[in-house]
């Protein structure tokens, strides 16, 4: 990071009169703010940073930032702090978006597993390709940077442009980021401009921030008009929208029709799919091997092609960047297989539950178990419709904790379990290791047990303990003892 002065970073402070200084951060929270920083004032759902603003100054910030006068002396005035916040902390990092190829991926499902997929690919091409997401954080340093549960998967704008400049130092030359609704609709990403975007599926979920379909969607739709190329999927509705307001760059792909990539001959099993990508531009087809299942894992993987093509890799690389894929971790992953086969999923939502067991479903020979439940804090309305989800699904259900935080465990279980029938075997087990064991014990040749809900998580939320809690090696232990 380069020495900045206010007048570099915010012109707009000369005008107002405010003495020009060297500025040591650029911050919305009051905990970070000293000597020399610039404070922007964010009105959240709990707290306006507008009222701390005569404090912050009193504290040593040289200038604050505002949407309305708050009769502070060094207050600089702007229509919107939030979006102000992401274009100040890019120009005190350098503006790294502007040194790197940028690509996003966003939608409700299949964001992590695109987002990982396109950085393999470049990877694989032999550029360095950055990651930031879900699954964690890669600043091509070599230590990946772990997202807890609850931290936004696109971080606030002042980390995002600080991991961007961390990138740009290791010598990246691309970055792919999941774009979160949230961070679209809080312009975390600023005005930067991607080089391909992907868009994925939009279902329910979130709509405790949103409060609508339209609302999300609307919050989605605002990264396609920051990028030169849209990769969508025309198998969504939303997608297909989406593609008629921006037909001019749109790149289409699908497992159900013809499109500018699709899949056909899709063959699933329980560790992996293969089918045939055509590349409608190209006049070229190639055989795909994936090792995950799932109809909506060959779309995450023709979108990633598209994506990665856009940014200009060659498609034949894209595809034989595949045979080195060890997998996403959490995602459809498999963690043991032996006379039956266990997978670890992050589904967390009645349609994300839905697509995965049917991927399953399709794959599996012998019987589906799912281990589930839903997490605490969170939108209690989807908790009966995940249990119903289940239910139509799998052939047996073990309703556990997740991340049960502060509410009672109990609650949640029941919760899930009254949207279920009673059609199905179903079990009710508190303590998620012992589900697990429970479901383990129960399986037999050829069934797949479908661990959801944790995915790539290696902690279980208590309260506000975050317990050490992997199910990957859960899974080992409890094998190891039976056998």
């Amino acid at each position: 990071m380069n020495k900045v002065t206010l007048y570099e970073l915010c012109p707009e402070a000369k005008d107002c009169g405010i003495e020009n200084t060297e500025i040591t951060s650029v911050t919305d929270d009051t905990r970070s703010v000293c000597k020399g920083s610039v404070f922007v004032c964010i009105k959240g759902a709990r707290f306006d940073g507008h009222n701390a603003a005569k404090e912050m100054l009193e504290k040593g910030a040289a200038a604050v930032v505002v949407s309305r006068d708050t009769g502070c002396e060094r207050q600089i005035i702007c229509e919107n702090t939030r979006l102000m916040l992401s274009i100040l902390a890019s120009r005190f990092y350098g503006n790294p978006a502007q040194k790197l190829k940028m690509l996003a991926v966003t939608g409700t499902n299949g964001k992590t597993t695109t987002a990982h997929f396109v950085k393999h690919i470049i990877n694989y091409a032999g550029k360095k390709c950055g990651c930031i997401g879900t699954a964690g954080n890669d600043l091509c340093g070599g230590d990946i940077i772990s997202s807890l549960h609850g931290t936004p998967t696109t971080p606030n704008a002042v980390i995002l442009y600080s991991w961007l400049c961390e990138m740009v130092k290791n010598g990246a030359e691309y970055c792919v980021t999941e774009a979160s609704s949230q961070a679209l609709h809080q312009y975390r990403i600023g005005c930067d401009s991607f080089l391909a975007a992907g868009f994925t599926n939009l279902t329910r979920d979130h709509l405790d921030y949103h409060g609508s379909m339209e609302n999300y969607y609307e919050a989605k739709k605002r990264l396609f008009t920051l990028c030169e190329n849209a990769v969508i999927n025309i198998d969504d509705e939303y997608g297909k929208m989406l593609c008629g307001e921006f037909s001019e760059k749109c790149i289409t792909y699908s497992v159900k029709s013809k499109a500018d990539y699709y899949a056909e001959y899709i063959r699933l099993a329980p560790d992996g799919a293969e089918f045939m990508l055509t590349a409608e531009r190209e006049k070229k087809a190639f055989r795909v091997k994936i090792p995950m299942t799932g109809i909506y894992n060959v779309q995450n993987a023709l979108c990633a092609v598209a994506i990665a093509s856009a940014a200009g890799i060659d498609t034949a690389d894209c595809v034989k960047a595949f045979e080195t894929l060890e997998g996403v971790d959490g995602r459809m992953k498999v963690v043991y297989k032996g006379n039956f086969t266990v997978i670890t999923d992050y589904a967390h939502t009645d349609d994300a539950l839905s697509k995965m067991l049917s991927a399953v479903r399709q794959a599996a020979r012998g019987r589906v178990i799912c281990v589930f439940g839903a997490a605490g804090d969170r939108d209690r309305e989807k908790r009966p419709l995940m249990g119903k989800a289940v239910e139509e699904l799998a052939d047996m259900l073990v309703i556990t904790s997740d991340n049960p935080a502060h509410e009672n465990p109990d609650d949640i279980i029941e919760a899930v379990f009254s949207g279920t029938s009673g059609k199905k075997p179903c079990v009710k087990i508190t303590d998620r290791k012992q589900a697990i064991k429970y479901a383990l014990a129960g399986a037999k040749k050829d069934d797949v047990v479908v661990l959801a809900g944790k995915g790539q998580e290696k902690y279980q939320i208590i309260g506000d303990e975050y317990i050490p809690f992997c199910e990957a090696e859960i899974v080992n232990e409890i094998m190891k003892e039976r056998n």
